[in-house]
């Protein structure tokens, strides 16, 4: 079996900076402080897949460095190197380049460790050069709407071994992806680009998003939770509210401005906007009465991790579990596949800690015990 492997280096570098997404602003993210995310989430899955009982021996076929040598290397894996020239930062056609030499040898599976720029651009070059090699995204972008990624990169693992025992349907997903240029001017301005083909396998396959109802019960809906959130509220408490139309019928009760899109926090009837990681370390006084508020992404159920890096590990760790507030709309909650909310922060110990039953907010004065995968 043959695979095609290869890593975004820049993906989600602008997520735990505040800036949603990384599109043309990696400069900025590096000047900000970012870090690479993708090559450690590409490590995480090649180690996965070293460990894996596939029915058949595999042979890889990568980039050169930055774009997947080293990490195939670092596995023990023995690969075949794609003849590219690739400058330090790379570029989308970095991207689609790979890809066309991957589909001219007849891969068998096309793995990428991005976001939903990558599956665009995997996508555009298969328009072009008419390819029809399943796909499998192992999510190392902030935001991920598509459908086409693994819940988490320990998943997309299991997902390629059930392909090797041809376990696996496959299935067509949508490849979503939105203009992060609007996202930052706090505007929500999504869309569907179109499909790509991939080996699906139930509840480890995270689905494409699915943007909030806008009618008049559910907003009512939001109100109510958005209310019973406020009445319990610490008067001295320090909020850290996440992204989302829910978390911000919390605000507009509170009488204050919230980015939509963005996280804020929350403290004595002000709010700082639009935080990142580095501002909540250096604004929150009192860690011991800090919560996070949050509701999950439709359909995916992904509370942390997507879209919401600003709220790091190193965030919910000095929070804990105990003071996390989840609130999600009835008709929400009925459309998350597999009835389980899943968390993806990057660290295989929050996310353990996080694990378990969760109470949610579906009402007002009524909620729900969901589990946490």
């Amino acid at each position: 079996m043959q695979l095609g492997f290869f890593i975004n280096p820049i993906a989600g570098m602008g997520g735990k900076v505040g800036l949603k997404g990384t599109d043309d602003v990696v400069k900025n993210a590096i000047r900000l402080g970012a870090k690479p995310v993708a090559p450690a989430r590409a490590e995480e899955f090649l180690k996965a897949l070293r460990k894996a009982e596939l029915k058949e021996e595999i042979r890889i076929v990568t980039c050169p460095n930055p774009m997947g040598d080293d990490e195939v290397k670092a596995a023990g894996f023995s690969a075949e190197i794609l003849p590219l020239n690739l400058a330090t930062q790379t570029s989308a056609e970095d991207t689609k380049n790979a890809v066309k030499l991957m589909a001219e040898r007849k891969i068998d599976l096309i793995i990428f460790a991005g976001g939903d720029g990558t599956a665009r651009d995997v996508l555009d070059i298969f328009r072009f050069v008419k390819a029809d090699v399943p796909v499998l995204g192992v999510p190392s972008g902030v935001k991920m709407y598509s459908g086409i990624f693994a819940v988490n990169p320990a998943d997309a693992a299991t997902i390629v071994e059930a392909f090797s025992r041809k376990e696996t349907e496959i299935a067509e997903f949508e490849i979503m992806d939105a203009d992060e240029t609007a996202i930052r001017a706090d505007q929500f301005n999504i869309r569907l680009y179109g499909f790509l083909r991939g080996p699906f396998l139930p509840m480890r396959i995270q689905g494409s998003k699915q943007v909030s109802l806008e009618t008049l019960d559910e907003h009512e809906n939001q109100l109510a939770v958005a209310r019973f959130i406020v009445e319990n509220l610490d008067a001295d408490g320090f909020y850290i509210l996440g992204p989302g139309t829910t978390v911000k019928c919390v605000a507009d009760l509170l009488g204050v401005e919230k980015t939509l899109l963005g996280v804020d926090l929350y403290h004595k009837g002000r709010v700082v906007k639009d935080v990142n990681e580095a501002k909540l370390l250096g604004a929150v006084q009192d860690w011991q009465n800090t919560w996070i508020v949050l509701s999950p992404i439709g359909r995916q159920g992904i509370l942390l991790g997507r879209g919401n890096q600003q709220i790091s590990p190193e965030i919910i760790k000095r929070v804990d579990r105990e003071r996390i507030i989840v609130g999600a709309t009835k008709s929400k909650l009925q459309s998350i596949e597999g009835g389980v909310l899943r968390v993806d922060t990057g660290d295989a110990e929050v996310d353990t800690m996080l694990r378990g039953y969760i109470r949610v907010i579906n009402d007002y004065k009524e909620w729900r015990l969901m589990p946490v995968q």
